[in-house]
């Protein structure tokens, strides 16, 4: 059977090793975590020239996957995320042409029913799509969420509990920004110990979605439990029921 397609939309990045100029590139240890789990990572580039991506372009671009992974990355511009707000924080790598693309693709992926994971970035990215709002900073002596692997408290019968299959995790995190408002039909299914959401969900929707605002890729090659995710997304990717 033929690998399901999975798409990942670039990070564009000042320079890479080996190449003299700019890049556009994907983390190996995500995609590596994507191909154990049986599915074809593509990386896509990400075209929103001033910061706007045609919903036409992205669908028609779309309709040749089998699933849309929103990987981690630089923050969202405060101005993407509803209510006026403005960064009162340093923020880490914003590009407009970035967030126009992801916000488009993600769009474009709940709407048409793909399969979708999202991680850290790739949360909020959905988060902000479906009307909610970030939290501009999480750092400090007691919330810091950069650099650590920490517990999360899974939520009972939620769909990260199945696939996990357990009450906790072990997340290694790396982040700025985190869930303020909710956005609409999402529910939160995982909390660090200091209340910060760090997994969301659609209510009862069909369609196979899972947010984790962890970076599941960072300990897949030694953690069962966080290859398991990957592993439940490209099923879904290929077209099975969804057991998890």
């Amino acid at each position: 059977m033929p690998r399901p397609l999975i798409a990942i939309p670039a990070r564009f990045s000042a320079s890479a090793s080996g190449l003299r100029y700019a890049a556009m590139v994907s983390a190996r240890a995500l995609v590596d975590a994507v191909w154990r789990a049986g599915g074809e990572p593509i990386t896509v580039h990400p075209y929103a020239p001033g910061g706007i991506a045609y919903a036409d372009d992205v669908a028609a671009r779309l309709a040749r996957f089998d699933g849309v992974l929103l990987p981690g990355g630089g923050e969202i511009a405060p101005h993407r995320y509803g209510d006026g707000a403005t960064e009162h924080y340093p923020a880490d790598d914003l590009d407009d042409e970035q967030d126009g693309f992801d916000l488009e693709l993600a769009r474009q992926a709940l709407r048409t029913g793909l399969p979708i994971l999202a991680v850290c970035r790739g949360l909020q990215i959905v988060n902000t799509v479906l009307g909610g709002t970030l939290h501009e900073d999480t750092r400090g002596p007691e919330t810091g969420h950069r650099h650590l692997i920490h517990p999360v408290i899974l939520r009972p019968g939620s769909r990260i509990a199945r696939i996990t299959g357990g009450e906790t995790v072990k997340a290694s995190c790396y982040h700025h920004h985190r869930v303020d408002r909710l956005g609409d039909g999402l529910r939160v299914t995982a909390r660090a110990a200091d209340g910060t959401p760090e997994a969301l969900e659609l209510v009862g929707a069909k369609d196979w979605m899972t947010a984790v605002q962890w970076h599941p890729e960072d300990t897949a090659h030694d953690d069962p439990a966080q290859q398991r995710i990957f592993d439940a997304f490209v099923r879904a990717s290929t077209g099975e029921s969804d057991h998890c």
